[in-house]
């Protein structure tokens, strides 16, 4: 098991997934004859296998918003900057940068060999375009507030703007210039996700639909993509264009869509895949074993309330429910891969200007209290004039998993507060959106960090913020983080940042379940493939032998 490093501690965070495709005795070496029918020889080709877990809900960048669209997408294509081995931020596109004196200008300098799959020379344009492209009020990127640090970008996004108040520039084809509202430490480590990717500008004019298919798509990362039958798999073959090309050892890369983690794990005893999660069924076994590795993944398990619904308008009814939770038995009985149960919503592994790391320092915020959660359901219903506690309905997404802890946290609630909470499964493919319609009551969610620091997990909380989906508003906490996005000292910011935790734990529009990590089996033959904790698969060091 891999211990959380300090590498890490300034680099965490998305989601961890896995993806492959058919299925082949011969997994990792694929034979392909010549067309030129006088070659003899045939050339065997490193090929890996991988799970995707379901189908990408598109490669539009900065609209992908999620963990089976972004893995791949950071797989095909790069952006100024790139996480390494180390989950650092290091040069990509961009060979080298200026940064002003005050620390909020950046002067990019894109690399003279930095290619698009086509041959076409990636620039500076392409970078501007794709950008302003992501805030277009009229694209509804829900990923957009990941820029909102670049002066203009915010007033642009809400409709309030412009593109052309937007800072970011073209100043030639191969210079960027960027200014944001406030200096930000981890402005380099942002811009390596995929809303910061650039767009061939000439391509998408010519289709805006250019990222839907294969033969359309046209990226400048380590692999270009050649075949996706949707709803089935993908196949990335290695892009001769990439300006480190020479570093890429596998040839192609199979990534499979299955759901499922028993069939996942069968695909991968029989070959098919290279590597796979691990079934809570045979984690005791498998840890046992010791076939079991371990990284850090930044995020976590969690619910929403829907403040907008009764009765969790009521803040102590909320905090009732949180309270009767124990998120011990989840991780040791449902689970069963070693997560840690968590007590606040940020994640260990960010570490303050002291040197601390945040989640020790903030301790335990809303954690199990059997006694209190009694008491505090009995406060509500008299503030509210309940006698009887209306409906409760726990909504979840359609997935074995998100059944079982629906199942497990069902009794937890009726053993504690009395309440039987009705269960409710909806399928996948429309939960996320009636949930951002505040259509549930009670529903399961998760959150991946995006980029390497608290903030990122906290202002996604914040009044009318994309990813709140609990209709809480809270002046004070809404502050605390524009305050906090403002700060350019650090030691000030994380005293915001602390604050405005406890407020939201506080007022518990949500409760926290369990920390994520990442469990995985993987072939021994393959090597270098990398788990950022942010959640993406990394490809580009991989190896097979």
């Amino acid at each position: 098991m891999k211990k959380r490093s300090s590498q890490f501690l300034m680099a965490i965070l998305l989601i961890f997934l896995l993806a492959a495709c058919t299925a082949r005795e011969d997994a990792g070496t694929e034979t392909d004859g010549d067309s030129d029918e006088n070659r003899q020889e045939e050339t065997s080709e490193k090929v890996i296998y991988w799970n995707n877990g379901e189908e990408p809900t598109t490669f539009d960048p900065p609209v992908g918003f999620n963990a089976v669209s972004w893995s791949p997408l950071n797989n095909i294509m790069e952006g100024l900057t790139r996480l390494n081995e180390e989950h650092l931020p290091q040069p990509a596109i961009a060979e080298n940068w200026d940064v002003s004196e005050d620390g909020k200008t950046y002067t990019f300098h894109i690399r003279d060999d930095a290619k698009w799959s086509n041959g076409d020379d990636v620039t500076a344009g392409d970078f501007e375009f794709a950008w302003k492209r992501a805030l277009d009020p009229e694209l509804a990127a829900s990923s957009a507030f990941l820029a909102y640090l670049i002066e203009g970008a915010e007033s642009y996004n809400s409709g309030e703007g412009s593109a052309e108040d937007v800072a970011v520039k073209a100043l030639d084809e191969k210079t960027l210039e960027v200014t944001l509202t406030s200096p930000q430490a981890y402005f380099l480590n942002i811009i390596s996700l995929p809303t910061f990717f650039p767009i061939n500008e000439k391509v998408a004019a010519d289709n805006p639909q250019w990222f839907a298919e294969a033969a359309t798509f046209v990226g400048n990362g380590p692999f270009k993509l050649t075949e996706w039958q949707h709803d089935s798999h993908l196949v990335m073959e290695r892009n001769e264009q990439y300006w480190d090309a020479e570093t890429v050892k596998v040839d192609k890369i199979h990534w499979a869509m299955v759901d499922d983690s028993n069939t996942e794990y069968q695909m991968y005893q029989s070959g098919e895949l290279d590597s796979s999660d691990v079934p809570a069924e045979l984690s005791e076994k498998l840890f046992e074993e010791g076939e079991v590795d371990i990284v850090d993944q930044a995020g976590l398990y969690f619910f929403r309330f829907n403040v907008s619904q009764e009765p969790f308008q009521n803040k102590n009814i909320r905090k009732a429910f949180a309270l009767a939770v124990d998120q011990q038995q989840i991780v040791d009985f449902v689970t069963k891969n070693r997560e840690q149960p968590a007590y606040g919503f940020v994640s260990p592994g960010f570490t303050d200007a002291n040197g601390q790391d945040f989640r020790e320092t903030n301790g335990d915020l809303l954690k199990t209290n059997i006694e209190e959660a009694k008491a505090l359901l009995e406060k509500g219903m008299e503030e509210e004039g309940y006698d009887t506690l209306p409906e409760v309905v726990l909504t979840y997404s359609s997935s074995e998993q998100h059944k079982k802890i629906a199942e497990a946290l069902q009794p937890m609630f009726k053993e504690t507060l009395g309440v039987d909470v009705k269960l409710e499964s909806v399928e996948s493919s429309v939960f996320l959106d009636e949930q951002k319609q505040l259509k549930y009551q009670l529903s399961r969610s998760s959150f991946l960090n995006d980029f390497a620091d608290p903030i990122n997990s906290l202002e996604s909380f914040q009044t009318g913020h994309s990813m709140n989906r609990t209709g809480w508003s809270n002046a004070e906490y809404d502050q605390l983080i524009t305050d906090a996005k403002n700060e350019a000292e650090e030691e000030k910011r994380f005293e915001l940042l602390y604050k405005a935790e406890q407020i939201l734990m506080e007022e518990a529009p949500i409760f926290p379940l369990y920390y994520y990590n990442q469990p995985y089996l993987q072939n021994d033959a393959v090597t270098g493939v990398i788990r950022h904790p942010v959640g993406y698969i990394e490809f580009k060091w991989a190896d097979k032998q």
